[in-house]
C-alpha cells in the first residue's frame, strides 16, 4: 500500500506551492527587496485642507475630506493653521455625535487643539479606532456654520 492517493498528491502540491511562494517572499524582504502583493501600506500624514490651504475659513472641508479618500487607523491627521490675530483665531474641537456635527453645537465637544497649536508643524491627531466617526469642527466665532470648518472621517483597517 505505497504511494499516494490523487486527493492527497494535490494537496501536497498545493500545500508546497504556498511554502515556495511565502518563502519567496520572506527571501525578498530579508535581501531589502519588497514583496508588494504581501506588504502593506504604512499609516499617512495627512495635512487637513493639504500643504497650502491648511485649516482656514471659506474652504469647504466636507468635500475636502471627501475628495482626499480613504482614512484609516493610526493615520495622523494634522491641523496646521496661523497664530491667533485680532481678526481670526482656530481651534479644533472634536464633536460627540452626528447632530452636534449637523448643527455646529459645541456644548458636548471636547476641545483637543487651542488657538496656538496649529502654528509651525501643526496639531497632530491619530485616528486609533476602526470605523468609529470622527467628527471635528473649528470652535471659533461662527467658523463652523458660516465659514464650512467642520469635516468628518471614518478610518477603516489597512
Amino acid at each position: 500500500m505505497g504511494g499516494f492517493s490523487f486527493a492527497q498528491g494535490f494537496v501536497l502540491m498545493v500545500t508546497t506551492t504556498i511554502l515556495s511562494v511565502s518563502f519567496s517572499a520572506f527571501g525578498a524582504a530579508e535581501k531589502g527587496q519588497p514583496f508588494p502583493e504581501l506588504l502593506a501600506e504604512g499609516p499617512k500624514r495627512i495635512v487637513v485642507g493639504g500643504q497650502t490651504e491648511r485649516w482656514r475659513t471659506n474652504l469647504n472641508y466636507t468635500d475636502w475630506a471627501l475628495k482626499n479618500g480613504q482614512f484609516y487607523v493610526n493615520d495622523t491627521i494634522v491641523f496646521k493653521y496661523d497664530p491667533p490675530n485680532v481678526t481670526d483665531q482656530y481651534s479644533v474641537y472634536l464633536l460627540p455625535d452626528m447632530f452636534s456635527f449637523q448643527t455646529c453645537n459645541l456644548k458636548r465637544a471636547k476641545m483637543v487643539a487651542n488657538v496656538t497649536q496649529g502654528g509651525g508643524e501643526g496639531f497632530e491627531f491619530v485616528l486609533e479606532v476602526c470605523r468609529q466617526t470622527y467628527y471635528f469642527a473649528c470652535g471659533e466665532k461662527d467658523h463652523c456654520k458660516n465659514g464650512q470648518m467642520k469635516f468628518s472621517v471614518t478610518p477603516e483597517s489597512r
